[in-house]
């Protein structure tokens, strides 16, 4: 078996390119296909609201009662609370952000704050995603398992899906205030970059601390629950009048296919 902190790097260094691959659509298309990329969305929440009983809480359960005198009940409630409350946390600093860069100013003044604070509050969102996926992998290294390895990998799969709007989320703004396809895809790519580092960080910690590992999990996936309630599933319908149900479908197949994939590997 891999590192754990490895692995980690290559799942999250995979999701920083899938948010590059976002900020791409700015230099390849000059229109987003929406009907696509709701069910792309939709995929994501199916398979992260999967993820998250079958291949973290059932998991962090098992190991806190195996490792811990605590009531496993309580440790994994106060994990999965805390990282819906990261996630929580984060957004409202994003939105700040955003209030900021939409202040009153200069025009060029104002077009350099957007600029800035765009990015700036994606790399933000993006840093508690990537401690979930090395979380995940580091989770790996005490207790070596398919479910395991399987909750990892979708973990890293269903942040992955999420993170290409993101990118197109910071590049397509910037191009529409009038800034080069080049600029606008190295500053949406640029914000996905903190995602392998928190995602190293959060391996580590769970590799030398085992007796987090069941907070960890619980805490990935609060986290995960919350970016796809919240995030992903809203976004994802934002288009329902005019194809019902395309998106829905999304989600219904992505929380199968990772249920059964999760109960297959189990």
């Amino acid at each position: 078996m891999l590192n754990p902190i490895i692995m980690a790097l290559t799942a999250t260094l995979g999701t920083w390119f899938v948010t590059a691959l976002g900020a791409a659509t700015v230099i390849f298309f000059k229109k987003i296909n929406y009907k696509i990329l709701n069910v792309m969305l939709g995929f994501a929440a199916g398979v992260m609201i999967a993820a998250s009983f079958w291949s973290l809480l059932e998991p962090a359960i098992k190991w806190a009662e195996t490792v811990l005198t605590i009531p496993a009940w309580l440790i994994t409630t106060m994990g999965f609370l805390s990282g819906a409350i990261f996630i929580f946390i984060s957004d409202k600093i994003v939105s700040r952000l955003h209030a900021k860069a939409n202040e009153n100013c200069e025009e060029q003044s104002t077009k350099l704050k957007r600029i800035i604070m765009l990015t700036v509050s994606i790399t933000i969102h993006n840093i508690p995603e990537g401690l979930a996926v090395g979380v995940a992998f580091g989770a790996l290294h005490k207790n070596y398992s398919r479910e395991l390895l399987a909750a990892a990998i979708s973990v890293a799969v269903g942040i992955g899906l999420q993170n290409f709007p993101e990118g197109a989320a910071v590049s397509i703004p910037l191009r529409r205030e009038g800034y080069s396809r080049k600029k606008c895809f190295l500053l949406g790519q640029a914000s996905g970059i903190v995602e392998p580092i928190a995602g190293v960080t959060g391996a580590f910690l769970v590799m030398h601390v085992e007796k987090i590992l069941p907070f960890a999990l619980s805490f990935a996936a609060g986290a995960m629950i919350l970016v796809a309630v919240h995030e992903l599933i809203p976004e994802c319908q934002s288009n329902k009048d005019v194809h019902p149900y395309f998106s829905t479908m999304g989600i219904i197949a992505g929380f199968s296919a990772m249920m059964l994939l999760d109960v297959m590997l189990g």
